[in-house]
């Protein structure tokens, strides 16, 4: 099962970007519980693979994930605490499009055991890979930067009020990596006026980012959440937008960057 629910490239450099969301599949078993709408995967983080191709021949490690967030939320506590208190959050296992709308036919939500079976099946092997792969980069270099790619529409009045920025950076409010590098892809981002940015705001990191992201044992975690207009159509079927992904790319790239010069000058690299 570990080689269906995930890909894994294994790079040279200190740094493993991990996928969560951008997978679309949905177990020919679990079609007919969800509404139809529902298997259009309408809230995927789509093209983040075309977007960020540009990290594997930069050294990196890459994860992707196959199966839909709708089947189980990789970014999520295996407890299913919500990761913003107070707000509307997304569960585990989702009931509900970012638009608040039942993912699933009525009576068919999974019940408690269904919720586990998905998290051996399919959690559980893509955070066995992450936590394998940032162990080994860890043990060759001394320390890993993780940054957890994300995409977003830029409203969703259910999940956040008015429009995001576009580049929203997530350090767990400074928890899950140095305070240099927080700085650093903050300063980044301060470079190119033309995308708004937020610090530690809506999104300051989700499960994968605050749970791995531990400083003290050399592993600094940054989550990006984007606004998926800078790079692609937010309405069906949402098309990749060539000539704007080739405007916004350089500064992702800028921005993750930023986070691995600051950790390997932090390292003496």
């Amino acid at each position: 099962m570990t080689q269906t629910t995930h890909s894994l490239h294994r790079g040279t450099a200190p740094l493993l970007v991990s996928m969560p969301h951008i997978g679309t599949d949905i177990a020919d078993e679990l079609q007919s519980l969800y509404v139809p709408r529902a298997l259009e995967v309408e809230d995927t983080d789509w093209h983040l693979a075309r977007l960020y191709e540009w990290v594997v021949p930069m050294g990196a490690s890459v994860l992707h994930a196959k199966y839909s967030r709708y089947v189980i939320d990789l970014n999520r506590p295996p407890d299913d605490a919500p990761m913003y208190p107070s707000a509307s959050n997304t569960e585990l296992c989702p009931t509900r499009f970012f638009t608040g709308d039942p993912l699933y036919r009525s009576g068919c939500e999974p019940a408690a055991t269904e919720r586990q079976r998905r998290r051996a099946m399919y959690w559980q092997p893509y955070h066995d890979a992450l936590r394998t792969e940032l162990d080994r980069i860890r043990a060759e270099h001394g320390f890993v930067v993780l940054w957890d790619a994300h995409s977003i529409r830029s409203r969703i009045p259910w999940l956040f009020e008015g429009e995001l920025p576009g580049l929203n950076i997530g350090t767990a409010d400074m928890a899950s990596a140095d305070e240099k590098i927080t700085k650093a892809v903050s300063n980044a981002a301060r470079r190119h006026p033309a995308f708004t940015h937020a610090v530690n705001g809506r999104f300051k990191g989700g499960y994968i980012t605050r749970h791995y992201g531990q400083p003290a044992n050399d592993v600094h975690a940054v989550q990006l959440e984007m606004c998926q207009k800078l790079y692609m159509s937010e309405k069906p079927p949402f098309a990749y937008d060539e000539a704007s992904a080739r405007a916004v790319q350089p500064v992702v790239r800028e921005l993750l960057l930023a986070a691995l010069v600051t950790a390997e000058a932090l390292y003496g690299r």
